[in-house]
């Protein structure tokens, strides 16, 4: 149950300009670094990482480490809800500068790429949120977990076939934060076996000297057809 100091607590956290600011950019659904949000309010990193350790201590956001880098999200969809109650009522938030553009510079990076045995990048985070919208995957934090409904739709395509690995020391999907979009892509087995599956059936090739990947007219087709998920080739 709420209390009055405790509802205080959260006001004061979100009512300070820079603050509310980072909470703003952080609406896009993307992970950012502190030195971006600093960037998004206009103050100094240093100043920027006291503020997130504020609103982190009341709960509005939450960090995750990866790499060098600590990427910095809202910690529900319960929190963006409410910030965008505020923002209603306020009539919209300008922020003191554009938000940042993440991610490599390269266009085929950002498209489709490899991380490490998965599917990231734009198409890696599509077929995440296709995968999610239509109940196949739960993700929610820093797990995720496959429907029944999704354990069927990835066998009927021949895409994962369970039971292979008797020591199950490999979770079934988890969520990868993607590093140019900033939002989620699957790795685990499920990652695995998508990335595995679209090489096979040529809706991918690599980029010689490169993780990118090109998207072939047939994964145009593919992608669409098994995960609704629209992509342009090249």
């Amino acid at each position: 149950m709420a209390t009055s100091n405790r509802i205080a607590e959260i006001a004061a956290a979100v009512g300070e300009p820079a603050r509310a600011a980072m909470l703003a950019a952080l609406m896009d659904g993307r992970a950012l670094t502190a030195t971006e949000l600093a960037e998004v309010a206009a103050i100094t990193a240093q100043t920027a990482s006291g503020h997130l350790a504020r609103l982190a201590t009341v709960g509005l956001i939450s960090a995750e480490k990866q790499g060098r880098h600590r990427y910095h999200r809202l910690a529900s969809a319960e929190v963006a809800r409410m910030i965008e109650s505020v923002m209603q009522i306020a009539g919209g938030v300008t922020l003191a500068r554009p938000l940042p553009r993440t991610g490599p510079r390269d266009a085929a990076l950002r498209q489709a790429r490899t991380c490490y045995d998965h599917l990231a990048g734009a198409l890696g985070v599509s077929i995440a949120d296709a995968l999610r919208a239509s109940g196949a995957v739960e993700i929610e934090g820093d797990a995720a977990a496959l429907s029944k409904a999704g354990r069927a739709q990835m066998q009927a395509l021949g895409i994962l076939q369970f039971g292979a690995d008797p020591r199950g020391t490999r979770p079934v999907c988890r969520p990868c934060l993607d590093w140019s979009e900033r939002r989620p892509h699957l790795a685990g087995a499920l990652g695995a076996a998508i990335c595995a599956h679209a090489l096979d059936q040529a809706w991918v090739r690599r980029r010689p000297g490169t993780r990118a990947l090109e998207i072939t007219p047939a994964g145009r087709i593919g992608f669409r057809q098994a995960f609704g998920v629209e992509m342009r080739a090249g």
